[in-house]
């Protein structure tokens, strides 16, 4: 008789795959990891650092967005107050020339690298490229050299190849959630159209930007699907976003992420990708606090965005680089990434 071979432990597992080989975990793995109780919660923290240290280096990425064009979204994405389907408080308004270019001079000051421009958008028209393009030359005769990403949603193969001949470096385009609940999430367009636009920007030679949103009814099981197909994807950037409870929208009344659970899903996300920048987005103040924030710092993430969301509030710009200063976490300096 035969006895079954003993269940090796999902953190040892990890640490030879992906701290010693740099080889992500697979999606099942991925929902070992997530089924971890509470007592493992420290040492799976303490790996996703080692992780992040040993592929990625202590540097933060320090990031602001701006909104250029806010509210009347034709789509459906039952997370956003920005859809124009939904009775949400938000109104549609554009941010004009001066105010981009006074946005992205405010979000340099604060040393960061990175300035994204920001639309409410299926996909942007001729008047929407025309302002970008505008507000980045703009930009750049304010003697502001940041680095430019754009998040406009869905493209053409033209409005792409438009994008890189303005020198936008990096494109933001999430695929929000797996691929198996997305149409529970938005129905007016599809996940694979998203996956479609990130190809393009690959191919193109932009830096590609993308994640999503937790919290938006997934099962735990969809949470490792999602960070499986991310992994695919390999991103230079995954955001990490925590649903907001929108006023107006379909998920108003939805629970904010326990900040416990929150944790394990960014430690399972870095290990599933051990070398993407790993951004700390929305919804982070509500689901973590200060002393989640910096345990998440201390679990996986190694970029974040300061200052104030598209319709949200954040913590101010100088609170999250006094919060990297205690943990000694250098911001990366702009002459590493341009």
């Amino acid at each position: 008789m035969t006895t079954a071979p003993e269940t090796v432990d999902i953190l040892t597992v990890a640490r030879e795959q992906v701290l010693e080989r740099g080889v992500g975990l697979g999606e099942e793995q991925i929902l070992e990891v997530l089924r971890l109780d509470d007592d493992h919660l420290t040492d799976l923290l303490a790996l996703a650092h080692e992780v992040r240290m040993r592929w990625c280096g202590p540097e933060v990425e320090v990031e602001g967005i701006i909104s250029l064009k806010t509210g009347g979204c034709p789509e459906d994405c039952h997370f956003c107050s920005q859809s124009g389907r939904f009775p949400t408080p938000v109104r549609s308004a554009w941010l004009d020339i001066p105010g981009l270019v006074k946005a992205a001079r405010q979000t340099a000051e604060t040393g960061a690298t990175e300035f994204c421009i920001v639309a409410a958008v299926r996909g942007p028209d001729k008047r929407l490229l025309s302002q970008v393009r505008e507000g980045i030359k703009a930009i750049r005769e304010d003697g502001n050299d940041i680095q430019i990403a754009c998040s406009l949603g869905m493209l053409t193969q033209e409005q792409v190849d438009e994008l890189v001949e303005m020198g936008v470096h990096r494109y933001n385009h999430n695929l929000e959630t797996a691929r198996s609940h997305f149409a529970n999430v938005v129905t007016t367009h599809t996940w694979e159209e998203r996956w479609e636009t990130l190809r393009m920007i690959r191919e193109a030679g932009m830096e590609v930007c993308c994640g999503g949103i937790i919290g938006m009814g997934e099962s735990i099981e969809q949470r490792a699907e999602f960070a499986a197909q991310l992994a695919e994807l390999n991103p230079d950037e995954c955001t990490m976003n925590f649903l907001i409870p929108q006023p107006g929208t379909p998920y108003e009344g939805y629970e904010v992420v326990e900040g416990k659970d929150a944790l394990r899903t960014v430690a399972a996300f870095r290990l599933a990708m051990p070398r993407p920048l790993l951004r700390f987005s929305g919804g982070r103040e509500l689901t973590f606090g200060d002393l989640g924030t910096k345990q998440g710092m201390l679990g996986g993430i190694n970029a974040i965005i300061v200052g104030n969301y598209l319709t949200n509030l954040g913590r101010p710009a100088t609170a999250d680089l006094e919060m990297l200063d205690e943990l000694k976490m250098p911001v990366k300096a702009i002459s590493d990434v341009l």
